[in-house]
């Protein structure tokens, strides 16, 4: 059943009192106008503290259905905003602590479910109902790690990633791979090569699967690996060659979820805290705009403020509109640019 427990009213184009003397204004303006702000439009009112907002996935109806991954044992949520109300409110109390979320072609909500307590697998809900289907949990007999993000292709073929950061759970995978589910339920291996695979997003065209290496080293000792991977697809949707380095963020910065305009543009959540915010790349890697989420120059061993997590463009009237996930809340910001959804086209 749909849990319907709770609804946050909210004033439209109300700028979180942090940010607005904080966020220094955005560049770039075949993408976004210097004078755009970021609108809060909901901050968690659950006392619990820790986790973060992630996964905003856009229905067919224009709504946007984003995760709130609270920590430990307690129960995430998946909540649902309305941009005709202006209201929040929640779709599941217990969302198997989903992370990245979209919708399917038939209308059907499809969510990587993560570890730390919760399902590790990839499910689709019928939004209608609530009603769960698992879609695949296992790799040859072996549960995954940890699924993190999902997106899909023309096909409804479903990509995902599979790393780990936090959980107890004992793994049963050597590796930390994309994985694609066909429509039968085969689960294919698409690649190893990123070490911590986390936000992905494919070009408008299907051609280019992109890939967020987020390697924190919080399980082992060494070196951070923080790059994006751009791996040309076959007409089959397979790897046949390595992935480029799209861009090289260093050690001192890591991008999380990603996504894309009509034109490829390629949208990534920067969560560095010397430069929060979403950073636009055109197809060959070059930065054309920046949006600020948070301040700059913080420090380590500060409050950390402003680290977005995700990104999604709205749909029909709002097919220009930018909603983030950041923190603990949802914003949005309008752009000049329009969003592309594969499987709305």
């Amino acid at each position: 059943m749909i849990f319907l427990v709770a609804v946050f009213f909210l004033k439209s184009w109300v700028v979180a009192p942090a940010l607005a003397s904080e966020v220094p204004p955005p560049y770039g303006d075949a993408i976004v106008a210097a004078s755009a702000r970021l609108e809060l439009l909901f901050t968690r009112t659950v006392d619990i503290n820790g986790g973060l907002t992630e996964g905003p996935a856009v229905a067919p109806d224009g709504s946007i259905y984003f995760s709130d991954i609270l920590p430990g044992a307690n129960k995430g949520m998946i909540m649902r905003f309305d941009p005709r109300t202006r209201t929040t409110s929640v779709f599941s109390n217990d969302s198997g602590k989903a992370n990245g979320l979209i919708f399917d072609a038939a209308g059907d909500l499809i969510g990587a479910q993560g570890a730390d307590y919760g399902l590790r697998r990839i499910t689709r809900w019928n939004i209608k109902t609530g009603h769960q289907t698992v879609v695949a949990d296992r790799f040859q007999g072996k549960r995954f790690n940890a699924p993190n993000d999902v997106c899909v292709d023309h096909k409804g073929r479903i990509y995902f990633s599979d790393p780990h950061y936090i959980g107890q759970e004992p793994l049963e995978l050597d590796h930390r791979s994309v994985y694609r589910i066909d429509s039968d339920g085969t689960v294919i291996e698409i690649t190893r090569q990123v070490s911590k695979p986390n936000g992905l997003a494919l070009s408008p065209d299907g051609g280019t699967l992109y890939v967020a290496d987020h390697d924190n080293d919080s399980e082992r000792k060494g070196r951070r690996i923080m790059r994006i991977y751009a791996f040309a697809l076959d007409p089959e949707g397979l790897v046949s060659k390595p992935g480029h380095i799209l861009i090289d963020f260093g050690e001192d910065a890591g991008s999380d979820g990603i996504t894309v305009d009509q034109h490829g543009n390629i949208y990534l959540t920067i969560r560095m805290l010397k430069r929060p915010g979403v950073m636009v790349l055109n197809p060959a890697g070059q930065e054309i705009a920046f949006i600020p989420t948070g301040s700059p120059g913080q420090a380590e061993g500060e409050a950390r403020s402003g680290l977005p997590s995700n990104v999604e463009f709205g749909k029909g009237v709002e097919e220009n509109i930018l909603y983030i996930t950041v923190g603990t809340s949802l914003y949005r910001i309008p752009l000049k640019v329009k969003g592309y959804h594969r499987q709305y086209d």
